[in-house]
This record gives structure tokens, C-alpha cells and sequence, in this order.
């Protein structure tokens, strides 16, 4: 029922903008030819201004309605979408007109004064005016808060906007994305709501995430999309490892142990469960296993984590020369350096994701009984459904490992008592960086932000 009052508001919108557009036009077409006796100036005029203030209300609320219903950033892409589907609409039946226009001859009994050609070219400049307006209200609206458009959409409407015909589809395009948006956004909120007085996430004790390798948290790029701000929105107490990127599994676990006991200590929660994506699960059990953690860990979540490694690292490790290798360590360190790290080490971050170093860690990092175990696992499908560069790695790693998310195969990422692999039936599959919404793209059949709210809620629980 609401998308159809919505709809019915957009088709209104787009025949008011019509209406004033063409009002005088064919008040003087029926008068020139002879469909009325007399022309009423006054009352033209006084339509057309209603028109144009009511076009002027449309650009600032496209559908007629002032009422919030989704997060502001969902109401702006909304309106700015809407915006887009009238232009289009009216700019379709404007040229229908223009060509019916020049098809109809034009009388010979023209009055001084308010000629048919000036009423004409009065028609072409104002319509050209009020579809710009519309068409560039609509898009920068869409342009800064849609996140499912990408770079690649922004590029391609922006080049293909001067190419006849192909913006069309290019505009097209971009319609049927932000209104996808829109509608699976609004549809997120509205669970929301609807769910908020239960405090789906509200655990016994606080979640900490812990960031893979080669990433760090920053406050202004969150390492996990939007699934944090999802998890609070339904509960829960959130922390970050804020270990460094780039170090061995044992550093990285040692900070993390510090940064375990610091919550402990500043909050008084007694425990903390993680959640830890790639590398961090190494990191997360060695400071559990190795550094004393396990007294303030009730359980950890390992994503997509290289347990027993990869196969390809030590392929790749034993074919590239030592000099190579050096210098491209020396230009990452120097970069993860200028990200934070105190202590960047890319050698040594690499070759603990082998599967020789992880077989020997297995060996050292025993699980403690006291702390529940599970681990979360996802594949691609075929090379091009990744984003890059984990298509370009996906087939070396399915040659080497077998079935993966593009880094890491699926038997490596499988710990603890219970292990769930995630796909999706279609070409595109789950990949690595799916699995913390490093994209922030919607994938039809996986809600990345659903999963975490289900995985936490499961934690609840079970008493963690």
C-alpha cells in the first residue's frame, strides 16, 4: 500500500511539472486554432504560478510528504532518486510534445505581441530550465549518499551523461540501483524498530573485533563496514583489537592481550567474546592459548581465518627472490608506518599465514576448555565475482587449496566445535572481503549486517 501512495505521488508530481510547463502553451494552441473564443491571460498566469511554486516544493520533497521514515542519508537518496524517475518520465513526454508541436502547423492569424513562435521558444527554454533543475537536484542528492552506486556507476553516468541514448540506459541503470537501495535500506530500518526493544545483541559480555592483516582500525574507516553500527543499533558493546597490521602472530597476540585486560579492567565486564576476521583468529588464539587471555575470554568467533594456511603463500614465498621480496616488505613497512604501526614487519606477517608456520602454531596453541570455539567460513564461486584483488588471486589459491573466499580455502578457516560455510546458489559467491562488508555492497542472498545480528544474538544465547 505505501509503494503504491508512493508511486501515485511521483506520477502527481510528474503531471504537475507537465501542467505548468504546458499550460500557456496549449491555452494559445486551442486559442490560435480556434478551439476558444477568448484567451485568459489572468487565469494562465495564476495557474502558472501555483505550477511553479509546486514545482519548487517537488525539488525539495519529490513524492509530496514531509514525513521521515527512514535515516536521513535513506530519505535524501530517496528523494534524490525520485527526483531522477520524474525527470525522466517528463522528459520523455516533453519531447513527445516538442515533436507533436512541430508537426502542427502554425496559423496565420498571429496577434502582435503573443506570436506562436515566441510562445514556443518560451515552452523550449522554460522545460530545458526545469528538467536541468530537476535532473541535477536528483543526482548530486544520489551521487552523495548512495553507497551501492560505487565508483564505477558515478564514473559511468558521468561519461556517458554526454552520449545520446546511452545516457538513458546509464540513467536507467542508476535508478534501479538507488532504488534498490532505497527499499532494502528502508526495509533494514523497519526491522530495526520493530526488533529494538529486545536487544537482540545485548551479551553477557562486550564484543571485541579483531581486524585481519595489513588493515588497522581507524576511527574514520571502519575495518567492518557497517555491521558495528548494526550491532549497537541492536544492543551490543562493542570493542576494537587496535593491534598493529603488520607483525607476527605472536606480537599481534600480546597486544591483543593487553588490550584484553584493559577492558576488563575499565569496564569490569570480567570477559570479553571475539570476533576476529583472518589473521586475527591466529592472532586471537595465541594471545588466548599463549598469553594468559583465556581467563578473560568466554568465546571466539574466527571469520574466514587461515588456520592451517595457505598452500599458495609457500609456493609464492619459495618462487619469489629474497631480493624481490625485500623490497616490496621495505615499501609496505614504510607505508604501514605512516597508518600507525610502531612496528611493521610485512615478512613476518606473510610467513605466519603459510601453511607450514600455522601447521607448527596448531601444534602450539591448544584450545582451552574454558573458552567456546566457532569458526565462520565463506567461498566465491568463479574468479570475476570477487572484487579486485581477490579475483585475481581466487584461481591460484582454488589451484593450490581448493574451494576459497579468494585468500583462503575453505578447510583451512574450519575451528572449534562448530564450523558454518556461507555461499550464495548464484555466479557471484562470499568473498573475503564480503565478510566484513569491506564494500559496503548489497548481495543478493547474503545480508552481511543480518548475519552478524544472527551470530551475536547466538552468543547471547548460549549465555556468552
Amino acid at each position: 500500500m505505501k509503494s503504491f501512495s508512493k508511486t501515485f505521488c511521483k506520477i502527481l508530481s510528474a503531471l504537475i511539472i507537465l501542467a505548468a510547463l504546458n499550460i500557456r502553451f496549449i491555452c494559445a494552441c486551442l486559442y490560435y486554432n480556434g478551439y476558444i473564443n477568448v484567451l485568459l491571460p489572468s487565469v494562465c498566469k495564476t495557474c502558472e504560478i501555483i505550477c511553479y511554486l509546486l514545482i519548487i516544493y517537488i525539488n525539495f520533497f519529490p513524492t509530496l510528504s514531509i514525513r521521515k521514515t527512514s535515516t536521513m542519508r535513506n530519505k535524501i537518496l530517496s528523494d534524490g532518486t525520485s527526483l531522477l524517475q520524474i525527470f525522466l518520465a517528463t522528459t520523455v513526454i516533453e519531447i513527445i510534445c516538442c515533436i507533436a508541436a512541430l508537426l502542427t502547423a502554425i496559423p496565420d492569424h498571429v496577434e502582435p505581441g503573443f506570436g506562436y513562435p515566441l510562445v514556443w521558444i518560451r515552452y523550449l527554454l522554460l522545460a530545458l530550465l526545469v528538467e536541468l533543475i530537476l535532473f541535477w537536484n536528483g543526482i548530486i542528492r544520489v551521487y552523495l549518499t548512495s553507497v551501492q552506486l560505487g565508483i564505477k556507476w558515478r564514473i559511468i553516468g558521468a561519461v556517458c551523461g554526454w552520449i545520446p541514448f546511452v545516457q538513458i540506459y546509464a540513467l536507467c541503470k542508476i535508478i534501479r540501483i538507488t532504488s534498490n537501495e532505497v527499499i532494502y535500506e528502508n526495509e533494514k530500518y523497519m526491522l530495526n524498530r520493530i526488533r529494538a526493544e529486545n536487544q537482540e545483541c545485548h551479551t553477557r559480555y562486550p564484543i571485541l573485533l579483531v581486524h585481519g592483516v595489513f588493515f588497522r582500525d581507524f576511527r574514520f574507516f571502519n575495518y567492518w563496514g557497517r555491521i558495528p553500527a548494526e550491532l549497537i543499533r541492536n544492543g551490543a558493546s562493542l570493542f576494537y583489537g587496535c593491534q598493529q597490521s603488520a607483525a607476527s602472530v605472536a606480537k599481534c597476540g600480546e597486544e591483543l592481550t593487553e588490550r584484553i585486560k584493559q577492558i576488563v579492567q575499565e569496564t569490569g565486564c570480567e570477559k570479553v567474546n571475539i570476533i576476529a576476521h583472518s589473521k586475527g583468529g591466529l592472532d586471537s588464539r595465541y594471545a588466548i592459548s599463549s598469553c594468559g587471555a583465556s581467563e578473560y575470554v568466554a568465546s571466539l568467533t574466527t571469520i574466514n581465518t587461515p588456520h592451517r594456511g595457505c598452500i599458495f603463500a609457500d609456493y609464492l614465498l619459495d618462487k619469489i627472490p629474497d631480493a624481490v621480496c625485500e623490497k616490496v616488505a621495505v615499501k609496505y613497512n614504510a607505508a604501514l608506518a605512516l597508518l600507525g604501526d610502531s612496528r611493521p614487519d610485512f615478512m613476518e606477517a606473510v610467513q605466519d599465514l603459510t601453511a607450514s608456520s600455522c601447521s607448527r602454531l596448531d601444534t602450539l596453541l591448544p584450545d582451552v576448555p574454558s573458552v567456546y570455539y566457532q569458526s565462520v567460513g565463506s567461498k566465491m564461486n568463479e574468479a570475476f565475482s570477487g572484487r579486485f584483488p581477490l579475483n585475481m588471486s581466487y584461481p591460484m589459491v582454488k589451484h593450490f587449496d581448493g574451494a576459497n573466499d579468494g585468500l583462503v580455502s575453505v578447510d583451512s578457516m574450519k575451528w572449534g566445535s562448530s564450523f558454518t560455510c556461507l555461499t550464495v546458489p548464484s555466479g557471484r559467491g562470499i568473498s573475503h572481503g564480503d565478510m566484513i562488508d569491506l564494500n559496503r555492497e548489497n548481495i543478493s542472498g547474503f545480508d552481511v549486517r543480518e548475519f552478524y545480528v544472527n551470530l551475536v544474538h547466538d552468543l547471547k544465547e548460549k549465555g556468552f
